[in-house]
């Protein structure tokens, strides 16, 4: 008799553990009609933040190869020209360079190099200069000296400067910068007379200045290697 009960006990059991399965199974796998309008929501979501065209690079890839100078009229350098090239194996040689920083800095160059010329002070010049470029302003300052002549060069602003060109050549960098400036220049004689320039006109003068650094070197200065004025 006992057996009996358990056996039905056993079925009676088995029956409720069936109707539990099918009540969860009728529940769980229906759709509720949130879950397609939060999956629609989601894919809107993502085609909204992904091109059309997967070959399309995103906004950040196009930056990472375009180079933008400060300013308002900053130059655009694109990673896939040759400039862009040679700028981009001078960092590889150089990881502290930096093109913004490097401008900035042969701003402050030329102005500091333009004053000193036209002062006369060839000291001063000689540790910024290469040897031949040296040459050439000592003997400019000298032939001033000797007939008494006097240059008074007043910047009056760097319009731009431009990388022209940029390359490495061995462990040596090269960068030509383009600086498109407003200056007065008057040469005065003996008696302070103008012998040379207008003091009351801003002339816009063009130069093409060539600049070259050791990358292996502890010295970080760059050195005005080639000048070039443009008429």
């Amino acid at each position: 008799m006992g057996s009996s009960f358990q056996f039905f006990d056993i079925i009676f059991f088995a029956l409720i553990a069936a109707f539990v399965i099918l009540r969860l199974r009728s529940v769980l796998g229906k759709r509720t009609g949130h879950d397609q309008r939060d999956s629609d929501s989601y894919q809107t979501e993502q085609s909204r933040s992904r091109p059309a065209n997967d070959d399309v690079l995103d906004e950040d890839e196009e930056e990472d190869n375009v180079v933008r100078m400060p300013g308002r009229n900053g130059q655009t350098i694109e990673g896939d020209t040759p400039l862009g090239a040679g700028l981009t194996q001078i960092q590889v040689a150089d990881p502290g360079f930096d093109p913004a920083d490097f401008v900035a800095k042969a701003n402050s160059a030329f102005e500091y190099i333009v004053a000193t010329f036209a002062a006369g002070d060839a000291d001063k010049l000689k540790p910024l200069l290469s040897k031949d470029v040296f040459a050439g302003f000592e003997s400019a300052i000298n032939d001033r000296a000797e007939k008494e002549h006097v240059l008074e060069t007043e910047l009056v602003r760097i319009k731009e400067a431009e990388f022209l060109e940029a390359n490495m050549s061995g462990r040596t960098a090269s960068i030509k910068i383009k600086y498109t400036t407003e200056q007065i220049n008057v040469t005065l004689d003996e008696d302070g007379e103008v012998i040379d320039g207008d003091p009351d006109r801003i002339a816009e003068v063009v130069d093409i200045w060539t600049y070259e650094r050791d990358t292996q070197s502890s010295n970080p200065n760059w050195v005005l290697v080639a000048t070039e004025t443009l008429q």
